[in-house]
């Protein structure tokens, strides 16, 4: 009876906690519901359309009207489309090195921001290398199609008075993802050089001053320390970055793209643009869209996984 009674009290004692927790942390709740809103409305209710992609569905006999069944048809037919190879293909090449390049870049860059001794120099690089973040890409993209107009942008007049011929970047498949790497990197190095700098001032001072009375020197420093210091937070954003693989950005290449270079700059989120919005094909483009998203699910799931085990990263 006695066991039955402390069994009981604890339960209670459980509870009381609970309820004290939820009580100090309601305004926060409260606080997240709006967001819970719209992520639901925006995010959860569209996924009822998922049953586009088994149906030849005819807007006129709405979502849930008598929509012909064709079951995994139109898997079928988009996996026998060139134009869908090409697209994953385009989309795996530019992501990886949007990826690869994303990650270089601001190390490289933090780094020697870092080894800048006077403040307000540093402060300022940093501002001017992170206002291209606050740009949308349609305001960002008519910057670059001026910058890199073949007739009048200041790349093209620089690249001519060497006596070199104009590059036409936003129209030759040669240059085409090369520039939207290079662009992509350009608009969004400066928010991840603020995160690697903060990994950088966590680094114990102490290991530098000892590094120094070894005889260390500036290269030795950073390679011994700089880098290993950095080493748990390139860990973890090179992990969730697998998650991305497959998002090679649609704003930048939407804005940017043209049918001269859709053999090299189409990818899945332009296709399945194209094929609904324009080509009327919604079957076909939400078959594409879902298919993505398995393959996202899969890869995030995989990235978060990762990023626990090797860097004890965790987001619950």
């Amino acid at each position: 009876m006695n066991d039955v009674n402390i069994g009981f009290s604890l339960k209670f004692m459980e509870v009381e906690m609970l309820q004290k927790r939820l009580g100090n942390q309601l305004v926060f709740l409260l606080m997240l519901l709006p967001g819970m809103i719209i992520v639901f409305i925006y995010n959860y209710i569209p996924m009822a359309g998922i049953i586009i992609a088994f149906q030849k569905f005819i807007p006129a006999k709405r979502l849930f009207g008598p929509q012909q069944w064709v079951g995994l048809q139109n898997f079928i037919d988009v996996f026998n489309m060139p134009q869908s190879l090409r697209a994953f293909w385009n989309t795996l090449s530019i992501a990886s090195m949007k990826i690869i390049f994303g990650m270089l870049v601001p190390i490289i860059i933090s780094i020697l921001l870092n080894e800048i001794k006077n403040s307000g120099l540093r402060r300022s690089i940093q501002t001017m290398i992170y206002l291209p973040n606050f740009l949308s890409w349609v305001i960002f993209s008519g910057i670059i199609i001026d910058i890199l107009s073949p007739s009048e942008g200041i790349v093209n007049r620089i690249i001519t008075s060497l006596g070199v011929e104009p590059i036409y970047f936003l129209g030759d498949n040669r240059w085409f993802q090369i520039t939207m790497v290079a662009t992509d990197v350009w608009k969004n190095f400066g928010f991840a050089t603020i995160v690697y700098l903060a990994a950088i001032t966590g680094i114990d001072p102490t290991l530098y001053e000892a590094a120094y009375i070894d005889g260390a020197k500036k290269w030795r420093c950073i390679w011994h320390i700089t880098l290993p210091g950095m080493m748990p937070i390139i860990i973890v954003l090179a992990t969730l970055n697998l998650g991305n693989i497959l998002n090679a950005g649609f704003e930048q290449i939407f804005n940017l793209y043209n049918a001269q270079v859709y053999e090299t700059g189409d990818i899945i989120d332009t296709l399945v643009y194209r094929m609904g919005m324009i080509d009327a094909q919604y079957g076909l483009s939400t078959a594409v869209g879902l298919f993505k998203s398995v393959i996202s699910f899969f890869l995030i799931s995989t990235s978060y996984y990762l990023a626990y085990k090797f860097a004890d990263y965790r987001i619950f």
